[in-house]
Parts: structure tokens; C-alpha cells; sequence
């Protein structure tokens, strides 16, 4: 459906995105505000409730803050930022407790306590879930909770097209607001907010194979970098391990929480390799396993390992992953009894939009949180569970700032923005062109910009990408938007975004390893910073906290 007229609507906050980080901090701000969440399908379709692993948190007293710290700073390669990896750490017990008290249920022992797991790089059992659908459980009792507040609104199958922004002499440019696409009305609204909080996750519909859902096209990403706002890190881009290989298991991930139990991957002929590439072995961080597995693959001239926990308890097996065993043998594998197929998938984007402490982006009025933020918690490489921590602990973070902000700004009046405008665009009968461009995008950066990188590889793909994303720019601005054309236009960005700071990166850290520089810098550890207009330049690794 084309967006063809508009409507002018007005909120407190206007959150776009509906996991767990929207949701929560709409939650939080509706306790002062009144709360408008938009998201591009259902409610249920975010990536969040994908979430097999679950909160990352330290609530053994045999474990610590310090180990907690140790071990995300390591898989981080140093490039996490200290005092955000304090703060989120120090907090997480307290994150848990919040969703128990909204109803969310978490496994528990014999003992009544929770049955914490152990994932890739965690020293220690400090991984609080529900079985394996902890993003799920989340979900539904966030879910439930916003369904009770008479203060949030949900917009399904809205989804964002820009960020509106406005500027006055001497200040700099401040949204306050989005235009957003309603696609079963056919329309492009507006929304005018006091604050916008942009929460729309990941991007791994950048990659040809991911684990994410159809819905993770980098929207917030995109949107932010054409409004001006920083984006940092976008070259470490996470590849999950264990995706299972078959033929119609689209975007099926088999958590790391099975090699937290014990499972052990093997080459074709049955022989474990991890060993061969890691002290840690099988729960070696993920940017180490998947870079073993490709190693392995392209060493065997094989399409894939195998992941192979038939050696535990059949009844354990069932009890600690219900769901994978009964998707696997949807599939035709009995993960009880036999090793299955994986292959690694684009997963986790570690780079984001930039943000302070508390949410706020470099423009006024635009703040970030979730997957799509850049805070320095992850480093070059996301720890196991601690995405859905970084979720909670930023949303209560930016809720208790606005609290404060947002009364100054209610006796403001709203600014005057422009209309929307259709110009001189037209229905598209050629919609095969948008269907092609996303298929060459996706698989010209699953070959040259994935888990192994050359400069080579990279010139490549951004002379490509650079073709490419004249051609989209062409085609948006002379037929009416659709929302296939604005995640076309999305994952175009956003692949532009990584191919120029993983050019500006000449070392191999963490999630970003490249032939033609395979060790450390020289000198210290610094993040990758890029603007609209701006080369990617490197910055010191440490917070704003303003």
C-alpha cells in the first residue's frame, strides 16, 4: 500500500519499536507522560522475543561484579567502555527483579531459586531464563503491562520513515518527531513528541543469512545517520555461531546456552575442533567460535559443522530446551540423540546510534536505547545475554532523565513543521526492481563484508553499494513510499555505514577481522565515530556522561 496523505498527531514521547527496550521504557515514561509506541508489524514481531539466552546478571553469591566486568571487557577486546560495563553490571540484579515484579517468570531449581545457565565467555552460571524462550516470557509480561497503562498507545504496522527536526538561530537541530508510515490506512502521519526514543533493533536483514527477524532492516539506524546524528562501531557486526543449516529453517538459532551445558562442535566426520582455536574451547566468546567455524568449513570444503549434545540426559536435554528440540525435529533431527547441522548467521549489531549514559543521542530531543544504540557496553564483541541487560538498565536510565526534562518542555509550544510531500511521485509497477536490489545487497555483503574481510573485499562492496544506493535514492524519490522501499532504502544505509567504518578499521579486533591487518593497532583502543558529511575517525573508548 502507498502512502498518498497525512494526519498530524501529537504525544509526550513517541517510541519507535516495540521489544524489550521500547516497551520498557514506555513502561517507565508512562508513569509521567503520556506514551505513543509505533512498530512496523504486530506487536509481537520483534526480535526480542527471539531471545533464546536470557539476562545476563549477577545473582549467585559465588559470583561477582568484578567477574561480570572481567568477562565482558574480554569479550569486548577492549574496546568496551568501563564505566558503561560498571553501570550495567551493577544494576542487572536489580533489572531481574523488575521483570519478576511485572510477572515474568523465570526457570527456577528444586531449591526454588533461579536455575541460572552459562553461556559462551561467562566464568560463571549468572544467565537468569525461561527455559529457551526467555525473550518470549519477557515480551508477553511487558506486553501485559502496557495493555493495562492507560497511558500507551500501540500502533501496529506503523513504521518510520524520518526524523522530523527544526532548528532556531544559535542552536543546534532538535527533533521533535517522526513522520511515520501507516500502511493499512495508506498514509504518512505526523508525529510531534517532546521526545522521541528510537528502539527499532538490529539490522540483520543486511546479511543474506541471519538469525533476526524480517523486521530487522536498521530502520532507527538509518533514520538517525540522515538526521545528522553520530553513529559509532558500526563494523562489529556479530555473527551467531549456531544457526541450524537446512534448506527451510529460515533464521532458526540454536542457542549458545547449549554449549553453556555442554554441547560440542564437531567437523562432519565427528571430530570436536574448538580446542584447535581457543582455551575456552566450545565457550569460547562468539566472534572466536564463528570465526573457527568458517576457518573449518572453508579448510573441509564442507557447508557446515555440527553442534552435538546427545552425550546429556535425554530428559535434561528436553527440560533445559523444550522449544529447540521440538523445532529440530519439526526439521527432522532429534537434537536428544544426534549432532545437528549449523552454520554461523549475521546476528548482533554492536555498533548503533551514539548515546550518553541515559539515552540521549548527539541531537536534542533524540534518544536511543537497545540494539540500536551505541553505548560501549559491548565493546568489539557482545558478550552472551547481556543485550537484553543493556535493555533494561538504559530504558529505566532514560526514563527517570526525561521525568525531569520533560516538564520543562510541556509549557513549550509545538513547533511548526512542514507537510509531508508526494510531489510529483507515482505508484510503482516495478517492484521486482525493489525485490532484485535487496538481493544483490544482501549477498554482495554476506561475500565481502562478513565474518573474514580484505580490502579487496571491502572496495568492492562500496563501489557496489555506492551504485546501488543511487539507484534507490532515484527510485524512492519518484514513486510513492511503500515499506518494502523504506527498508530497501534502510539496510542501503546501513551497509554504506559498516562497509566505511570497517575501511577505516586497518586492524583485526573482536567481531571485525580483516587478512590485510591481522593484529591489534598500535596505541590505544579506539571506537570508530562517523556523521552525515563526516569520514569515519577514530575516538578515544570512553562515554559522554552528559
Amino acid at each position: 500500500m502507498v502512502a498518498v496523505s497525512q494526519m498530524a498527531h501529537e504525544t509526550d514521547y513517541l517510541v519507535i519499536g516495540s521489544g524489550v527496550a521500547g516497551l520498557s521504557f514506555a513502561l517507565r515514561a508512562a508513569q509521567h507522560g503520556q506514551v505513543t509506541v509505533v512498530t512496523k508489524r504486530t506487536r509481537y514481531d520483534a526480535a526480542s522475543s527471539w531471545a533464546q539466552g536470557g539476562v545476563a546478571a549477577v545473582l549467585d553469591p559465588a559470583d561477582s561484579f568484578d567477574e561480570h566486568e572481567k568477562d565482558t571487557h574480554s569479550a569486548g577486546a577492549d574496546l568496551c567502555h568501563e564505566i558503561v560495563v560498571r553501570m550495567c553490571v551493577s544494576e542487572g540484579p536489580g533489572a531481574v527483579e523488575w521483570l519478576q515484579s511485572l510477572g515474568a517468570q523465570f526457570s527456577e531449581g528444586e531449591d526454588g531459586k533461579l536455575d541460572l545457565g552459562r553461556e559462551g565467555g561467562h566464568q560463571q552460571r549468572r544467565v537468569a531464563h525461561a527455559g529457551d524462550i526467555t525473550g518470549r516470557e519477557i515480551q508477553r509480561a511487558l506486553l501485559a503491562a502496557v495493555k493495562e497503562s492507560p497511558n500507551i498507545q500501540m500502533l501496529e504496522w506503523h513504521m518510520g520513515v524520518d526524523l522530523i527536526t527544526v532548528s532556531k538561530f544559535g542552536e543546534p537541530d532538535r527533533c521533535v518527531g517522526a513522520y511515520v508510515l501507516d500502511e493499512r490506512n495508506g498514509r504518512i502521519d505526523t508525529y510531534l513528541a517532546r521526545a522521541t526514543m528510537l528502539a527499532t533493533g538490529g539490522a540483520g536483514k543486511v546479511y543474506l543469512y541471519t538469525s533476526n527477524p524480517d523486521v530487522a532492516t536498521g530502520d532507527g539506524v538509518a533514520m538517525a545517520y540522515r538526521a545528522g546524528a553520530e553513529v559509532g562501531n558500526m563494523e562489529f557486526y556479530q555473527f551467531h555461531p549456531t544457526c541450524l543449516f537446512h534448506p527451510t529453517a529460515k533464521s532458526f538459532l540454536l542457542s549458545e546456552a547449549l554449549r553453556g551445558e555442554g554441547a560440542k562442535l564437531r567437523l562432519p566426520d565427528g571430530e570436536p575442533f574448538m580446542l584447535n582455536h581457543h582455551e575456552m574451547g566450545d565457550l569460547a566468546p562468539r566472534d572466536v567460535v564463528a570465526r573457527a567455524i568458517d576457518f573449518e568449513m572453508k579448510r573441509t570444503g564442507s557447508e557446515h559443522v555440527l553442534l552435538d549434545i546427545s552425550h546429556r540426559e535425554s530428559d535434561f536435554v528436553h527440560e533445559r530446551f523444550p522449544a529447540l528440540v521440538e523445532e529440530c525435529r519439526r526439521y527432522g533431527y532429534d537434537l536428544t540423540r544426534e549432532a545437528v547441522p549449523v552454520v554461523p548467521a549475521a546476528h548482533y549489531m554492536c555498533g548503533g546510534v551514539s548515546s550518553d549514559l541515559g539515552g540521549r543521542t548527539s541531537i536534542p530531543g533524540l534518544w536511543v536505547m537497545g540494539e540500536t544504540a551505541f553505548t560501549g557496553f559491548h565493546g568489539a564483541n557482545r558478550l552472551a545475554s547481556n543485550s537484553l541487560l543493556e535493555c533494561l538498565v538504559f530504558s529505566r536510565r532514560a526514563a527517570d532523565r526525561l521525568e525531569t526534562e520533560i516538564k520543562g518542555l510541556r509549557d513549550s509550544p509545538r513547533p511548526q513543521v512542514p507537510d509531508w510531500r508526494i510531489g510529483r511521485a507515482a505508484a510503482s509497477d516495478e517492484a521486482v526492481v525493489v525485490s532484485h536490489n535487496w538481493d544483490e545487497l544482501r549477498r554482495l555483503m554476506w561475500n565481502y563484508v562478513g565474518i573474514v574481510r580484505s580490502n579487496g573485499r571491502l572496495k568492492r562492496a562500496w563501489r557496489r553499494i555506492s551504485l546501488l544506493e543511487e539507484e534507490i535514492r532515484d527510485y524512492y524519490w519518484q514513486h510513492l513510499v511503500t515499506r518494502d522501499l523504506l527498508e530497501l532504502r534502510n539496510i542501503a544505509t546501513v551497509a554504506q555505514l559498516i562497509v566505511a567504518c570497517a575501511t577505516h578499521r586497518r586492524e583485526s579486533r573482536g567481531l571485525h577481522y580483516t587478512l590485510d591487518y591481522p593484529d591489534l593497532g598500535p596505541g590505544p583502543a579506539l571506537d570508530t565515530v562517523v556523521k552525515r558529511g563526516i569520514p569515519p575517525q577514530g575516538r578515544a573508548s570512553a562515554s559522554r556522561e552528559t
